[in-house]
């Protein structure tokens, strides 16, 4: 009856895997004498999650790590009296991650001419259990870590891996050596650094949107992320260390949520009759209740509309969802109790990137009226509806004023992430001899997980905190040339990586 590969336009990623690129050379600078200003980036400490970490294609490995942008903006500071840069690297370039044996992440995903997928094959090396590296590390990103997750004690202790619910976090295990109840902020702060960039916040926000907002990985509360952050940010200036900082972008516009259309349903007109045919109850239930409680205005013609399900052959059918917020009516009236939350989505709705390999499938095989999406309204996991949306942009706005107050009062540089990211989305940004833009695959911003930005993303965020730097401190990153070129950093890894 249908196909998924018509939900997301995968034809379109033979196009390439690179963004837009232009013809001439990435441009000369003048001879300008580097300087580092105020700053000392003799003992450069980064802090924050996978974007810190140089997490890319769903996945953490040492050719994404060697791309972090933390290591990025090293390789300038270098230059500038900048040290030695060490980074928990992983044993391979699979992307798995074992504990005692046991998968616990990866592998990462490769473009298989059309589609994202997991690498085949993949063997992975690197087991918590037995194989960590020795520390102190500069690069402290955590893949996973929220805001409180820097001032938790026994974050990194293995044993916390197996309690219900996890405590510990596995790439954060592979930290603490022998001290796993160190807290990630005392194990920063004990390498007294002399600068610093943090960047996070956006799992407080980021792991309800992935789960939908189905409630299994609610929202930080703003008081427990304004405590977790200045609490950070006060330990760190508080070793005199100067830095760079970034708030959150809005994740609501990452391809992971932009990809997948809100009707992406083919229909022929025997399959949309016969589905119409059995939804004719439901409709008819609605019609019975918006009557009797007419006049009450707990049951609006505009919510009778937004909930009748309707198909109609062609390429382009809107798929039936569970939503919440709509009016329970059977807590109204007990006898429209079987009349269910549901109806089919529009254009205000996201759907979740998975959804594209779920949509169409049937519960049960061969019965076109178990078609999940169809027949079966999606669950809350797979959508993102507009009130939910709403709670996101909320809680953003909230931790971004923290961040923005954290660093006008310390003096510290930075970054709009949020502002880069919408710029992205919105218009393409410009960068070297590249424009990106936040498409899947073609876009050349974001990795093959939707959420994570490539290689050469990671650049573009080096370049752009190396900016900030230059005016909150007096250095000269931009004026001398000494800013990443994006064209030495790949979009995706090949399939042979190893």
């Amino acid at each position: 009856m249908m196909k998924n590969s018509k939900y997301i336009l995968l034809a379109l990623m033979s196009l390439g895997f690179i963004a837009c690129e232009s013809d001439d050379d990435a441009g000369t600078t003048a001879e300008v004498e580097l300087t580092a200003g105020e700053a000392d980036f003799s003992n450069y400490v980064s802090l924050g999650n996978s974007l810190t970490a140089g997490f890319t294609d769903g996945a953490l490995f040492i050719a994404g790590q060697e791309a972090s942008f933390p290591n990025i903006m090293a390789e300038q500071f270098a230059k500038v009296g900048g040290g030695s840069f060490t980074q928990p690297l992983m044993s391979d370039n699979s992307g798995i991650i074992l504990a005692a044996g046991t998968l616990v992440g990866g592998p990462r995903l490769i473009f298989n001419g059309t589609a994202p997928v997991p690498l085949p094959g993949a063997m992975g090396s690197t087991d918590v259990a037995f194989n960590n590296p020795t520390g102190p590390f500069n690069n402290m990103g955590i893949p996973g870590a929220k805001s409180f997750h820097l001032i938790a004690p026994g974050y990194g202790n293995i044993a916390g891996l197996s309690a219900m619910p996890p405590t510990a976090n596995p790439y954060y295990v592979r930290m603490t050596g022998s001290t796993p109840d160190a807290r990630v902020i005392d194990l920063a702060v004990g390498q007294s650094p002399s600068f610093f960039s943090l960047w996070i916040g956006n799992n407080d926000v980021l792991g309800y949107a992935l789960s939908g907002g189905d409630g299994t990985d609610p929202i930080t509360d703003q008081a427990t992320f304004e405590l977790a952050y200045n609490a950070t940010i006060g330990a760190l200036v508080g070793t005199g260390a100067k830095g760079v900082v970034a708030n959150i972008p809005d994740v609501t516009a990452i391809p992971h949520f932009t990809t997948v259309p809100h009707n992406p349903v083919p229909l022929d007109a025997a399959t949309a009759t016969q589905l119409n045919g059995a939804y004719a109850v439901y409709n008819g239930g609605l019609q019975q209740a918006f009557a009797a409680l007419a006049g009450t205005g707990l049951f609006t013609q505009e919510e009778l509309d937004r909930r009748t399900i309707s198909f109609e052959a062609g390429s382009s059918n809107a798929v039936v969802i569970i939503d919440e917020d709509l009016t329970d009516l059977g807590a109204i009236n007990p006898a429209f109790a079987a009349l269910p939350q549901i109806r089919q989505a529009t254009a205000d709705d996201l759907l979740v990137l998975p959804a594209s390999r779920f949509i169409g499938t049937e519960a049960v095989p061969g019965n076109p009226l178990t078609v999940n999406g169809v027949a079966l309204p999606l669950e809350d996991k797979w959508v993102l509806t507009p009130e939910e949306q709403e709670a996101i942009a909320t809680a953003t706005a909230g931790f971004n004023s923290t961040i923005s107050s954290a660093a006008s009062t310390n003096g510290l540089a930075f970054v709009d992430a949020n502002t880069l990211l919408n710029e992205i989305a919105t218009n393409g940004f410009s960068f070297g001899n590249f424009t990106f833009t936040s498409d899947l695959v073609t876009g050349g911003a974001f990795s093959l997980d939707g959420v994570h930005p490539t290689s050469r993303g990671y650049s573009l965020i080096a370049a752009e905190a190396l900016k900030a730097i230059d005016v909150a401190y007096g250095s000269n990153f931009e004026e001398a040339g000494a800013i990443p070129n994006p064209g030495d950093y790949p979009v995706f890894y090949s399939p042979a990586l190893q």
